[in-house]
């Protein structure tokens, strides 16, 4: 036993000893230029765009009509990825409404294009967002109103 204790302090006192910060790379020493860090979670940079045209090619691009409920005086977020930490891109004040395009896998989440709002005067054409009659395929929605995800919980279905 004894024969082993010297042998493991011969083999200890010849080991090269270091410092860590000796072997580590520069970056990693405190006071390195560090890469900016935003202060908001990885999913705030997430974007997935709305699927339209879901139901085929015989069917309207977005197959319902929804309604915000119960979403008080802010009103709901439609973000750019079906997730809370998502960015914001819109709000749906109560009662306004959206076509309803898509849901998210777990079924929390609406991909949604939003209904503009009428003309003040009237004399203006309302705008088209091109959801309301078929797409020859399913594809993302690139058109000209407001488009994301709303919590389902805020969303009645009125049509589809």
């Amino acid at each position: 036993m004894r024969m082993i204790l010297t042998l493991v302090l011969m083999l200890a006192a010849c080991s090269k000893s270091s410092d860590v910060l000796e072997e580590l790379p520069n970056s990693s020493l405190a006071g390195a230029p560090r890469e900016e860090v935003p202060e908001t979670r990885l999913e705030s940079r997430l974007v997935r765009p709305v699927t339209i045209g879901e139901d085929g090619p015989r069917l309207d691009a977005c197959g319902a009509m929804g309604q915000a409920v119960r979403v008080g005086a802010g009103g709901a977020a439609v973000r750019a990825a079906p997730f809370s930490d998502a960015g914001e891109v819109a709000r749906m004040a109560e009662g306004s409404r959206a076509w309803v395009c898509t849901r998210s896998l777990d079924q929390k989440w609406l991909g949604v294009v939003l209904v503009p709002d009428p003309p003040a005067d009237n004399a203006a054409a309302p705008v088209d967002c091109g959801v309301s009659g078929p797409v020859d395929r399913k594809q993302p929605y690139d058109g000209p109103c407001p488009s994301g995800w709303v919590s389902s919980a805020a969303i009645r279905l009125i049509a589809g």
